[in-house]
């Protein structure tokens, strides 16, 4: 099973530890493209019209000063960096050392920085618009994709269970097709963004703390055990099964 996940907005810096190592993260496909990003947004958040560049709210002045920092910053796991709504309902850090494990094999994060992630490779704090169009680099959704597409491919084999909980923009960066779409499940959550996001940190909890389902219908089956859901078929040929989950937000904490 590959979960996919968006990153956060919110990150929480390390206080302590290694700068980033470009030659340490998963999928070392991607290091050039990953340099070069790194280079333009450093260089460009600190400039006085830079924040234009990267298209990041020139009031977010600490998001900025970071990004000056990338290379030198100390970098945590990016379960622990990313710390918004979602990660904060995943909650990785309290997890049995077994679904630990599942989480590191099993989750993708695609980040408008790195392109893709594992949750144990080590990061700064960053802020970047992944719709931004970065001088010297092109605009981020459409350089991603190319680069993207050969190495998701391969992480996933033929026919395994897709749980893609990432958000619209981040979904376009990277989708699978042939065989790799039969098992492809798009987790829609009605209302809010606030409230979707939670939940799909609760559903990828879920996911990680035991064996992982096989199929679109045993997903469902799974995920009913805790959550109120409903399986659509594809609507076309590739298209992703879609599995709408009831907004969680009033369950309180994970029970997992």
């Amino acid at each position: 099973m590959l979960i996919l996940l968006p990153p956060s907005e919110g990150k929480t810096a390390a206080r302590r530890g290694r700068p980033l190592d470009l030659g340490s993260l998963s999928f070392p496909e991607l290091t050039p493209m990953r340099d070069d990003l790194i280079e333009v947004v450093a260089r460009a958040s600190g400039e006085p019209e830079g924040h234009e560049v990267i298209g990041v709210n020139p009031n977010l002045v600490g998001d900025l000063e970071r990004n000056t920092r990338l290379r030198t910053a100390p970098s945590g796991p990016a379960s622990a960096v990313y710390s918004g709504v979602l990660y904060g309902a995943f909650d990785v850090a309290s997890l049995d050392a077994a679904a630990k494990r599942r989480a590191a094999r099993s989750v993708v994060v695609v980040s408008a920085l790195f392109g893709a992630l594992r949750l144990t490779d080590r990061i700064p704090a960053y802020r970047v618009n992944v719709c931004a169009e970065v001088e010297g680099v092109g605009l981020l959704t459409r350089e991603w994709r190319p680069l993207l597409a050969p190495v998701l491919d391969a992480v996933v084999r033929p026919r395994e269970l897709v749980v893609d909980c990432r958000s619209s923009t981040y979904a376009s960066l990277w989708r699978p097709t042939g065989d790799r779409a039969a098992a492809w499940v798009q987790v829609a959550v009605p209302g809010a963004s606030h409230l979707a996001k939670f939940t799909r940190g609760l559903v990828a909890r879920e996911l990680v703390s035991a064996e992982a389902p096989r199929t679109p219908t045993a997903l469902a089956e799974r995920l009913g055990q805790r959550f109120g859901v409903d399986l659509a078929e594809p609507v076309r040929p590739g298209g992703p099964w879609v599995l709408s989950v009831a907004d969680q937000s009033r369950a309180g904490a994970h029970s997992s």
